[in-house]
């Protein structure tokens, strides 16, 4: 059991027969009245955000979180195959867990998050950035690049992101997985 002094970022906890990780919180103490916490939860079994308060000093059941490195392997029409990098280890896990799916690429190291008394995978963390291969993007007009204007952009993996003037088919770029936005172009 643990209570509410022990929040913290990344904290998992069982909320309301769910399992639930803190996203941010924040401890208020009013001039009236006692303490209390302030939370944002992420729902780990649905995704769903939701907020909630705790008085001061509430009991909630701590889980113990492991986070493992695996790396892609490859798609199903429900799910994605996934092997351990220390074990060799195979895992499948099902579409709604991952959140970007379209950025998995052959090879990526991703990180997989388990409840570790159930051996049971919560959710999938890929890179904060990953290196895609543009499938398709229109010609950038010579002498339109005075503004920070973007253009639409569909990359190998088939996400549609949008990409400065300067872009063309076959360059490769940096894309943020959690925004899904350009970053930078990549040198081959």
């Amino acid at each position: 059991m643990a209570s509410t002094s022990d929040f913290r970022n990344g904290f998992t906890f069982k909320y309301n027969n769910d399992l639930v990780s803190i996203i941010s919180f924040q401890h208020v103490k009013p001039g009236k009245g006692p303490a209390f916490v302030r939370t944002k939860l992420r729902s780990l079994n649905s995704g769903r955000v939701l907020e909630n308060t705790f008085n001061s000093g509430v009991k909630v059941d701590e889980v113990r979180i492991e986070r493992r490195k695996y790396q892609y392997l490859y798609s199903e029409s429900d799910g994605f195959h996934f092997m351990n990098t220390e074990t060799f280890e195979q895992v499948f896990i099902p579409l709604v867990m991952v959140e970007s799916p379209e950025f998995l690429t052959e090879g990526l190291n991703v990180e997989i998050l388990f409840h570790a008394e159930e051996e049971l995978a919560l959710q999938v963390d890929l890179p904060t950035n990953v290196v895609v291969e543009i499938f398709y993007t229109e010609p950038g007009v010579k002498g339109d690049t005075a503004t920070n204007t973007l253009k639409p952009a569909k990359t190998k993996t088939g996400a549609e992101i949008k990409v400065p003037l300067f872009v063309n088919i076959g360059d490769k770029i940096k894309v943020d997985t959690k925004t899904k936005s350009y970053v930078e172009r990549v040198k081959s």
